[in-house]
């Protein structure tokens, strides 16, 4: 299937969309406990069973509609798969916490062992969008994997001192923002490297 492009909005509509669901979803039942075949669950375990596939859905929607999908949302998927499907077989809210540890840390172990190698596998991923100097994908590969095992351990120090409801936020626009933040931070790293002809 060759690759279609498609309007911003509604790709953003697709990723965004199921995420900004369950945030909403949740802080509207979270005081709710809902019974099914004689088994309690939370809100946040009950919103896990239905987030779950409503992303799976929407992955699939923006794989039929641009023919492409992304190694790194194909990986996110089936960790949230297994971690998700494990947090509402066993009712336990642990599991699908633990995810976005488990998704930094391996992030950041793949590309740890490419800089073991003298490779920058981030450039793999990223080339197209921002093409760089060899040493320029070296540097930003350190820092990326730097800020992968930050976020991972971040990511338990909240989930393990803070409540749930900030745990919410912080697993739904939390990440989001200091990703954001972090990459506009490399900004003069980007420019100083970059190969991209000006027009």
């Amino acid at each position: 299937m060759t690759q279609r492009h498609i309007p911003q909005w509604v790709k953003s509509t697709l990723e965004l969309g199921p995420v900004l669901g369950f945030l909403a979803a949740y802080f509207w039942f979270q005081d709710t406990v809902f019974t099914v075949g004689g088994q309690d669950y939370s809100a946040f375990v009950a919103m896990t069973a239905v987030f779950v596939p409503v992303l799976l859905a929407s992955m699939a929607a923006i794989w039929w509609l641009t023919g492409t999908i992304g190694r790194m949302q194909v990986f996110t998927a089936v960790v949230l798969i297994v971690m998700g499907g494990l947090t509402v077989w066993f009712n336990d809210d642990r599991f699908v916490k633990l995810k976005p540890t488990l998704i930094y840390g391996a992030f950041g172990a793949i590309l740890g062992i490419g800089l073991l190698f003298g490779r920058s596998w981030l450039r793999y991923v990223m080339e197209e969008l921002m093409p760089l100097q060899d040493d320029g994908w070296m540097k930003l590969t350190r820092r990326v994997t730097g800020f992968f095992f930050g976020m991972a351990v971040l990511n338990v120090a909240i989930w393990q001192l803070m409540s749930e409801q900030a745990f919410v936020l912080w697993d739904t626009v939390g990440q989001m923002g200091v990703t954001f933040a972090f990459f506009v931070a490399q900004a003069g790293l980007i420019q100083k490297y970059s190969t991209a002809e000006e027009d």
